[in-house]
């Protein structure tokens, strides 16, 4: 809440009393405060604090009032004074791993700006519905003060939420949620210091490898994966792995090749595969979207046609899959979701109002398109958002 003390007001009151001054003529008048509005609105001072943090003991009328006061003053809330009222910053951190520079600005906007952008958006979106503000960050994996930068943090947030490899350590990672509410975007779940945000990869790589089986008859697959030190490529690789040997399918080691997440690195990865003696397989699975863009760059480049020669297919479903030549065959999970889930959560423990779900599952859904070989495409747009539980209320 906003603050106010005995001695703002009398200042306040000494102001009114000589606002043309002691010195003659008018003086320029200075900023609306919360009294202004409070007069002018026909309220106490407290309604009108309680009224700018949305509390719910203020009728909707009189907010009503107070906002249009706070709109015909022009009144802008002093956000610092809530903050040493609340004993909040009413700023919520986000890192992300930071891509390596290679020489090249296009490898890091791919790396940064794409799925994990759509992350940022969902949770800057609600973050601002819960009143906060969205305080950005990277982290570099061989950075030697990784950590030191995340502590850092701690006096200037009110709680982080961490995406996929940022904080790795299960030691450190218990360190920083001594200090801080911590929400993880991706892993196993099984935390006892954080609240776990993930999809279900085991879902969603079953799905994928029953329609390559028992839809197109493939006997024979491979798996691009992400970063090794992935938990979410982890998991997929080892799903996606068990649901093809459980099918009758096979999946070779020259088959499981290792990416970064990137188009570039699925470009290399195929590359490398390319140049083995060992005939390729009916299909390739990749762990995400951009590493599919690079493995079908490699395989047409060679001369080989999707899907007639190989089947590609990728997971995320980013927004220009669907105009790929043909379009892509991929596993949909929303990174707009998974931000607004992020933000809920941690929210959900600061306010310490409801008992947060230690792990969130987020629904994947199989969107079937032209590079498995299908004619028909299964875009169903479906309402994922409906099938998430953040939290259960406290009675």
């Amino acid at each position: 809440m906003y603050c106010v003390s005995g001695y703002g007001k009398r200042l306040h009151n000494q102001w009114s009393r000589t606002k043309w001054g002691e010195l003659g003529g008018k003086v320029v008048d200075s900023p609306p405060t919360i009294y202004d509005v409070a007069e002018l609105a026909g309220v106490s001072i407290a309604t009108v604090s309680r009224a700018i943090n949305s509390l719910d003991s203020v009728r909707p009328a009189t907010r009503a009032k107070v906002m249009a006061a706070m709109d015909e003053l022009d009144f802008v809330p002093n956000v610092v004074a809530r903050g040493l009222s609340s004993g909040k910053h009413w700023i919520l951190g986000l890192v992300f791993m930071r891509a390596p520079v290679d020489g090249s600005v296009l490898g890091v906007e791919e790396a940064s700006l794409l799925y994990t952008d759509i992350v940022i958006r969902g949770a800057e979106t609600r973050a601002a519905e819960h009143g906060y503000s969205l305080l950005l960050s990277s982290a570099y994996d061989t950075h030697p003060s990784g950590m030191t930068a995340l502590l850092s943090l701690t006096g200037t947030v009110d709680g982080l939420i961490l995406l996929d490899r940022v904080l790795s350590n299960d030691e450190d990672l218990a360190f920083l949620a001594k200090r801080i509410s911590v929400v993880l975007l991706a892993g196993k779940g099984d935390s006892d210091s954080a609240v776990t945000i993930r999809v279900d990869n085991e879902h969603a790589m079953r799905t994928l490898a029953e329609h390559l089986v028992k839809v197109h008859g493939i006997t024979s697959v491979g798996f691009v994966a992400g970063s090794h030190d992935s938990p979410d490529s982890v998991a997929r690789v080892v799903a996606f792995r068990q649901a093809i040997e459980e099918l009758g399918a096979t999946l070779k080691e020259v088959d499981l090749l290792e990416s970064d997440w990137t188009s570039a690195g699925g470009e290399v990865a195929m590359q490398a595969r390319l140049n083995q003696p060992d005939p390729l397989p009916q299909a390739f699975a990749c762990a995400n979207d951009q590493t599919a863009v690079g493995v079908i760059y490699a395989l047409n480049a060679a001369g080989l046609k999707i899907p007639d020669d190989v089947v590609v297919t990728g997971f995320d479903d980013i927004t220009l899959t669907r105009y790929f030549n043909p379009p892509l065959t991929t596993i949909r999970q929303s990174g707009g979701l998974l931000g607004e889930a992020a933000v809920d959560a941690l929210v959900a423990m600061l306010d310490g109002s409801a008992v947060v779900n230690r792990t969130v599952v987020l629904p994947t859904e199989l969107v079937v398109r032209g590079s498995c070989g299908c004619v028909t495409e299964t875009d169903t747009k479906s309402p994922l958002a409906d099938l998430v539980t953040i939290r259960s209320e406290v009675s």
